[in-house]
């Protein structure tokens, strides 16, 4: 990694000091982003993106990751104040998931900091950094986004506080939240309020400049916090129980995430409003998904692929996992009751071309450190790769979270073709000994009868390939559970196709001569799961031969089906109630299953 930092200059990296500012010629910058990661220069990092999508709009950027929160705050005065707004990313992970277990317990690093330090960020960086950002800069704008703030654009539940909080809009006080993948949101926002200030003929914009023209011009895929009498009703609104009455009722904050859910699904989405004491929350409809070339563009941006300079001689533990991959698509339309990607990706699948994946495969294979293996050629889900619907008319008025549950689509193309087409001119590359797909695969896409023989057949072939030519010793698959009503609220296929995919990682592996494992994850005290389906699943396992090592006890994180399950009570599709672990006694005991074959102490 420190040769290949060496083959760059530092003017190569977006600036992150005065000096480096100061070394570009720059007497302003257009917006200073604050991030809760360590800068790694690389199109899997958000807050990498969203800088260089700023700078590729032909505005000056500066970034300033992980400042110092204590003290005197001089991390957040040392660039001043930006003529546009200053950004907050809080990083590629929720923070608080990203600390703490699901037992509340501090993990034993933090993966996008400098050496996996705890100290490099706090909880809930959002509110922090916008807070500290008020105390100095009363009235220039704050422009929240990421992870972090796409999940709680709304009431949500909290577990590591076990309470219901309000839009992060209102624990931050920052004036516009930009939901789901960020760069065409970022894009708009530049061009409209640099627009305004040449408008207007001011130096630099504030709080009240922002929140007019976004009265007068609500940007796609954005949230902003408004008095109730400033609210112009539409016919179309979807209005959402109030935070107060979420708080005095969890069934209606049930009855709430169905139409949030829905509406982060739909091509054409309705907005949404939910009234927080003497202000409303106004969720305004996302873009359309990308289309190849904006995703494109996004990837194909100068990035050096490198953590900057700054961490010379540091590790950063997720840069370590990711510098070989190459992601291939957003999105997945799995809908998994207990997962965040489709609340921030969407179900739509926008996929990269061929030619801009070859173009970043031979930036990797140039790497110093490089030695001939792509760690993945991955995504979301790893299969879903060029599948879409076969009449797009009939996706854009599907409101339903997934299109693989209870049964896969009708409309729904399954054929691997395009990605076996991938993986076949990845390795023909100069320099590339193997590809690895590391990302989760969906083996009830492979199995699916499609009533197309030939793409039942592709299906089987693209098992094969990736049995026998993409497998690392380990294939990791997540069945998740063994009991089929837990699946069904999980959103997961029946365990029988678990069986059946074994039989055929089995098959071909014996074919083969190839001395490899099928990896399962499961996942223990799901909303639903009972003391015996626990003992169940560890039986079933158990006479597979499995001694489970890939678990996990379920962490309730803001914004999924499961969440809602869990502190609710009710599914939010049915209003049935859902009786759920809860206690650490409880949870412990579930979660303990897995390990039989490990001998208690005392």
């Amino acid at each position: 990694m420190h040769d290949a930092i060496m083959n760059y200059k530092l003017s190569d990296f977006l600036p992150t000091t005065k000096k480096e500012v100061e070394a570009r010629g720059w007497d302003y910058i257009d917006v200073i982003l604050f991030s809760g990661d360590a800068y790694v220069d690389h199109p899997s990092f958000a807050t990498a993106v969203i800088g260089r999508i700023i700078e590729a709009e032909g505005f000056r950027v500066a970034i300033v990751p992980q400042p110092d929160w204590h003290g005197d705050l001089r991390d957040f005065t040392k660039l001043g104040r930006p003529r546009l707004f200053f950004a907050i990313s809080p990083g590629c992970m929720d923070s608080m998931v990203n600390k703490y277990t699901a037992a509340r317990r501090l993990r034993s690093e933090d993966a996008y900091s400098p050496d996996g330090r705890h100290d490099r960020r706090p909880e809930y960086p959002t509110i922090v950094y916008t807070q500290c950002l008020r105390r100095l800069y009363p009235d220039a704008p704050v422009v929240i986004g990421g992870i972090e703030a796409s999940l709680r654009r709304l009431t949500h539940y909290d577990y590591w506080q076990d309470r219901l909080r309000p839009t992060i809009l209102a624990d931050s006080d920052a004036d516009l939240l930009i939901y789901g993948m960020g760069e065409r949101p970022m894009q708009s926002l530049l061009h409209l309020v640099a627009d305004e200030l040449t408008r207007l003929d001011l130096p630099h914009a504030d709080r009240a400049t922002l929140q007019s023209l976004l009265m007068r011009q609500p940007q796609p895929q954005t949230v902003t916090l408004i008095p109730n009498d400033t609210l112009v009703p539409r016919t179309d609104d979807i209005v959402l129980h109030s935070h107060r009455e979420c708080l005095d009722d969890p069934r209606k904050q049930a009855q709430n995430f169905r139409h949030i859910e829905e509406e982060s699904n739909k091509y054409h989405a309705n907005r949404l409003v939910q009234q927080v004491d003497h202000r409303t929350a106004v969720v305004n409809p996302p873009y359309p998904p990308m289309t190849t070339a904006q995703i494109d563009h996004s990837f194909d941006l100068p990035y050096t692929r490198l953590p900057h300079p700054r961490y010379h001689g540091h590790r950063i533990p997720a840069y370590d996992m990711i510098r070989f991959s190459v992601n291939l698509h957003r999105g997945c339309f799995g809908g998994c009751a207990f997962c965040t990607i489709s609340a921030h990706q969407g179900k739509f699948i926008s996929c990269r071309s061929k030619e801009s994946i070859l173009r970043e495969v031979e930036q990797v294979t140039h790497m110093p450190d490089f030695r001939g293996y792509i760690t993945d050629l991955g995504g979301p889900s790893a299969n879903m790769y060029g599948m879409h619907g076969r009449n797009l008319d009939i996706c854009h008025v599907c409101k339903k979270p997934s299109c693989i549950h209870p049964t896969v689509c009708h409309n729904l193309d399954t054929d691997p073709s395009a990605l076996l087409d991938i993986y076949h001119a990845v390795d023909a590359l100069p320099g590339v000994k193997k590809s690895f797909i590391g990302s989760g695969v969906r083996y009830d896409l492979i199995l699916h009868d499609t009533g197309r023989p030939q793409v039942n057949a592709t299906n089987l072939k693209y098992a094969r390939e990736l049995i026998t030519r993409h497998v690392s010793g380990r294939l990791k698959v997540a069945p998740e559970h063994t009991s089929d009503h837990v699946l069904r609220l999980m959103r997961k296929p029946s365990f029988k196709l678990f069986y059946q995919f074994k039989d055929l990682f089995d098959r071909v592996c014996r074919e083969h001569h190839l001395n490899q494992q099928l990896i399962p994850y499961f996942i223990s005290s799901h909303p639903g799961c009972t003391r015996h389906d626990m003992a169940q699943l560890a039986t079933l396992t158990r006479q597979m031969g499995y001694r489970l090592e890939q678990v996990q006890d379920f962490t309730p994180t803001p914004m999924t089906v499961s969440t809602e399950m869990w502190y609710t009570g009710f599914d939010p599709y049915t209003l049935q109630p859902v009786v759920s672990a809860k206690t650490p006694q409880e949870k412990r005991q579930q979660n303990e299953m897995f390990f039989w074959y490990k001998k208690k102490k005392g």
